[in-house]
């Protein structure tokens, strides 16, 4: 069981990226004070375990009942991740960052980060669930075992998320506007591989 969790573990981590994932954090929540940071990073990840465990225990379920297929989701993520990356690469600042007195709330109440696009689809993405998927009709031993394996992945990056202002400080804001755009790139290359890969499972004839 050890080794399976261990090998599940070292999986999920290269697929969910929580490493990579920081600079986006950062950039999403350039404006937020630490307890609001740390508050987004706490909801991410709780929704984001929820996500996986419900698509490990009735995640066939719910694509055959509704006729979604991975794939699918594969191009509806890409074109999600797209649509935040052109706004990092334009610098364009969410209706939460710059709302003022008691707009604030409200705004940020309309535009949760913490559950689109952190939860789905950067932490609990379609790569993730797909690996998540596979396990959800093998032997219960299986299940358990990828189920610690996200939930240490997720425990880590609510750590990484929490000390992030202290990354914050040391980048400043010209380090941050840098990262910024060079996140959006590398946002919107990774939107293009996830829709091309949807659509590549979806058509698989044209491609021959």
């Amino acid at each position: 069981m050890i080794g399976l969790i261990i090998k599940l573990t070292v999986s999920l981590f290269a697929v969910m990226n929580p490493l990579g994932n920081i600079p986006i954090f950062i950039s999403l929540t350039s404006d937020y004070t630490d307890k609001e940071r740390k508050a987004a990073a706490r909801k991410a990840t709780f929704i984001s375990l929820i996500i996986l465990t419900v698509f490990l225990l009735v995640g066939k379920i719910i694509f055959s009942t509704f006729g979604i297929t991975i794939h699918a989701f594969r191009i509806a993520g890409g074109i999600l991740i797209f649509g935040i990356a052109y706004g990092l690469l334009h610098a364009k600042p969410t209706g939460a960052q710059h709302p003022h007195g008691d707009e604030r709330a409200e705004a940020q109440q309309k535009d949760d980060i913490s559950v689109t696009p952190l939860a789905l689809p950067i932490i609990a993405g379609p790569g993730t669930i797909a690996t998540v998927m596979s396990h959800s009709a093998n032997t219960p031993s299986a299940m358990f075992g990828i189920f610690i394996s996200y939930t240490i992945i997720l425990a880590a990056t609510f750590i990484l998320f929490s000390y992030s202002s202290i990354i914050l400080k040391r980048l400043g804001k010209s380090g941050l506007n840098v990262i910024s755009r060079l996140m959006g790139l590398i946002l919107a290359v990774m939107a293009i591989q996830m829709i091309a890969e949807g659509i590549h499972g979806l058509f698989p004839t044209m491609f021959h």
